[in-house]
């Protein structure tokens, strides 16, 4: 039997939000960049924002697709 395989993190947002909260690799996978590129953002507060539970960062997948959207509309007003 084969054995399911974890879900690509960019098509999860695109089905609707995951039931967890994303951690500093699906980040950098969505939105395929290094993950330490993603902890620039977090320390220069410039990405998605994300919060802390103890010694982790996670982000909220409904504040990552806000993000997304608001990054779309700055990038139509340049246009």
């Amino acid at each position: 039997m084969a054995q399911p395989t974890d879900p690509d993190p960019r098509a999860t947002l695109r089905g609707g939000l995951p039931d967890r909260y994303l951690t500093p690799d699906d980040i950098a996978e969505i939105f395929e960049v290094p993950k330490e590129t993603v902890y620039q953002w977090r320390k220069k507060r410039t990405g998605p924002p994300g919060f802390r539970i103890g010694k982790y960062v996670r982000y909220d997948p409904a504040d990552v697709r806000i993000y997304v959207t608001e990054c779309k509309a700055v990038g139509r007003e340049a246009a």
